[in-house]
C-alpha cells in the first residue's frame, strides 16, 4: 500500500515525464528562435519597409516577427518624435541600414511586396 507521500511523488514524476515528452515532441524552433537564428535559417529577412518579414513560415516565426516589428515600430516612433520627422522617414532610413548590415547569403526584400532574394 502506498503512503500519501509516495503517491504524491509518483504523480509528480508522471507529470514531469509527460511534460518532458510533450516538450520533446515540439519542433525545435519553438524553443529558442531568435532573430539571428531565423535569419541564418532563411526564415525571415530584412524588408525595405524597415521591418522584418517572413520568408518561410515555421513554428514560432510569426510570433518572433510580430514581436520584433512591434519593438522596432515603437523605437522608430520615438526616434521620429525626438527628431521631429515622420515615422516613414525613420522606417526608410532604418531599412537602408538594416539591408546594408544584412550578411551575405541572408534574405532581403528590395521592393515593397517584392520577392525575397539572397543578398
Amino acid at each position: 500500500m502506498n503512503t500519501p507521500k509516495q503517491s504524491t511523488y509518483k504523480a509528480h514524476r508522471v507529470f514531469c515525464l509527460t511534460v518532458l515528452l510533450l516538450a520533446m515532441s515540439l519542433p525545435f524552433p519553438v524553443f529558442a528562435l531568435d532573430l539571428q537564428e531565423a535569419k541564418s535559417q532563411l526564415l525571415v529577412g530584412e524588408s525595405v519597409t524597415g521591418y522584418v518579414g517572413i520568408v518561410k513560415d515555421a513554428a514560432g516565426v510569426a510570433a518572433l516577427v510580430n514581436d520584433i516589428n512591434a519593438k522596432r515600430k515603437a523605437s522608430y516612433a520615438s526616434i521620429a518624435k525626438r527628431n521631429q520627422t515622420s515615422l516613414n522617414a525613420v522606417e526608410r532610413l532604418a531599412a537602408k541600414k538594416a539591408i546594408e548590415k544584412t550578411a551575405v547569403g541572408q534574405m532581403v526584400q528590395l521592393a515593397p511586396g517584392g520577392a525575397w532574394v539572397k543578398k
